[in-house]
């Protein structure tokens, strides 16, 4: 891969283009060995579930995954209205000692976990209009997350199907349209199940993937981590390839003009 190819968030260089979560592990020893694993460096944390410093009895996450190692992205998963997503980013900012980067998604609905966009673009606008480098969770609708970059997020995160699924891309030509009308990152959250899906988010042009549960919920949590970051790897590098044309016949993989007999 080439050694440039670096992906930009809010002016920041990373390498990886894995972005993995926190939460759903059996203990903080294979959150850290998950996230080692993953090769990530941003790692999102949810405020509302997790101790970054709330509770000083409790073990504190940032404990095995320090900020001089990682770049924090808290979000407000289980929020379902403005007011608590943007308290939740105030509260963050404030234990963080300022840190300004946030992943936004206000959820609309318990069962399915679909982002309400109408709730997400009024936090966004907030968010942004109080100085916080905002990535945001949407649904895959093309118009809404132009919407939401025209409002100054910095990382705009369609799902790939229902957060927690597993089910994979389930619209890629909604992400395709997302990507090729974008000017920041397009970075697929939510719904994937395995390395392959990653792969697939990345060949068509995604600038990285987010998970938790894939890596989480997995009979061997730090094995498929690594097997994620090969994945994100491979449809990278595929993407930057340029994929042969798809084609109805076959045709023969060596020329056959100029053959001895």
């Amino acid at each position: 891969m080439q050694n440039n190819d670096s992906l930009i968030i809010a002016g920041k260089s990373y390498q990886s283009r894995l972005l993995v979560g926190t939460g759903k592990y059996k203990d903080l020893d294979e959150t850290r060995n998950a996230v080692e694993a993953s090769g990530a460096e941003i790692i999102t944390i949810a405020v509302r579930r997790s101790n970054i410093g709330q509770s000083p009895d409790e073990p504190n996450l940032l404990d095995v995954l320090p900020m001089d190692r990682y770049t924090l992205l808290p979000n407000t998963a289980g929020c379902y209205n403005v007011e608590d997503a943007v308290r939740t980013c105030r509260m963050a900012r404030e234990l963080l000692d300022g840190h300004d980067l946030v992943k936004l998604e206000v959820l609309g609905n318990e069962k399915t976990l679909f982002p309400d966009t109408i709730a997400t673009i009024e936090a966004a606008e907030i968010l942004v209009k109080d100085d916080f480098k905002v990535m945001v969770y949407t649904n895959d609708d093309p118009i809404i997350a132009k919407r939401l970059e025209e409002i100054g997020c910095v990382a705009v995160m369609p799902l790939a199907a229902p957060i927690g699924s597993g089910l994979g891309i389930r619209n890629p030509y909604n992400i395709l349209e997302i990507i090729e009308n974008a000017r920041v990152p397009i970075i697929v959250d939510a719904g994937v199940g395995t390395a392959s899906d990653a792969a697939i988010a990345m060949e068509l042009g995604c600038d990285g993937v987010l998970m938790n549960t894939a890596i989480a919920a997995a009979k061997d949590p730090v094995l498929m981590a690594s097997a994620m970051k090969k994945g994100i790897q491979a449809g990278r590098e595929a993407f930057l390839a340029g994929r042969m044309p798809r084609k109805r016949y076959a045709s023969a993989s060596s020329p056959i003009d100029g053959t001895f007999f």
